[in-house]
């Protein structure tokens, strides 16, 4: 079934061509912990731009929406380079380097920015997610620090309300826009010094899917848009 929904996609999209118009059906995933950030305002301005467009959407973790191009149910996915088969495009927007959650009474809340060695000791809420968490475990590894995790989560909100409510620190990489939790409590940001590896933002297709007018539209407009927003979303050292 797959194979001909496929198929008859294949073959709209081909008749939109012909006629010069961006149209149909196009799905597009986002890793989840930055969708709520990034999706619905850039959805809006490309609707705004093809309303003849269909446009449906997923937020999920990497391992889901690396399947999902690879299936064919997603057409081009916002994310990170984090295990990226070969057979898959990816356009490289930008570097997000880690930074550090805390809850305002931290210890370490008083500092302009913290080394992964200052955090030997401190316990941690993990963001649980497929190839996100090895991401994070690596920062310390690296640093030839263990970290002391008290607590998981899949959900970036949870997380930092665990955070805000003194359960221990967590890392991200996606700035939010308010330093305030989801129950109200406060956080604090700070960039991480020393040589961190961060994460590169960017959109990631099926290669030759961008021969579909609507795919290729989607790419350009994505890439105008997360360049012009991107430096709002990253803390710096």
């Amino acid at each position: 079934r797959s194979r001909a929904l496929a198929a008859a996609r294949t073959l709209a999209e081909l008749a939109a061509q012909m006629h010069g118009t961006v149209k149909g059906s196009l799905n597009i995933g986002c890793l989840l912990t930055f969708a709520r950030m990034v999706v619905p305002q850039l959805r809006r301005s490309f609707m705004d731009l093809y309303p003849q467009v269909e446009f449906h959407q997923v937020e999920t973790h990497q391992g889901a929406l690396l399947k999902g191009l690879l299936d064919g149910t997603l057409d081009v996915v916002l994310t990170y380079d984090l295990a990226l088969p070969t057979d898959l495009m990816f356009i490289d927007l930008g570097a997000l380097p880690p930074f550090l959650n805390l809850p305002a009474d931290h210890p370490l809340a008083q500092r302009d920015s913290v080394s992964m060695a200052d955090l030997a000791g401190y316990p941690m809420v993990l963001l649980d997610l497929p190839y996100s968490t090895d991401y994070f475990l690596s920062l310390f590894e690296k640093a030839g620090v263990k970290p002391q995790i008290v607590e998981r989560s899949s959900d970036m909100e949870v997380v930092r309300s665990l955070v805000a409510n003194g359960f221990g620190f967590s890392i991200s990489n996606f700035r939010p826009i308010s330093h305030v939790a989801a129950d109200g409590r406060k956080l604090v940001f700070l960039p991480i010094s020393g040589p961190v590896q961060p994460m590169q933002i960017g959109l990631l297709y099926r290669k030759g899917a961008g021969t579909s007018l609507t795919i290729q539209a989607f790419i350009d407009h994505a890439k105008t848009h997360l360049q012009a927003v991107l430096p709002s979303l990253i803390l710096r050292a």
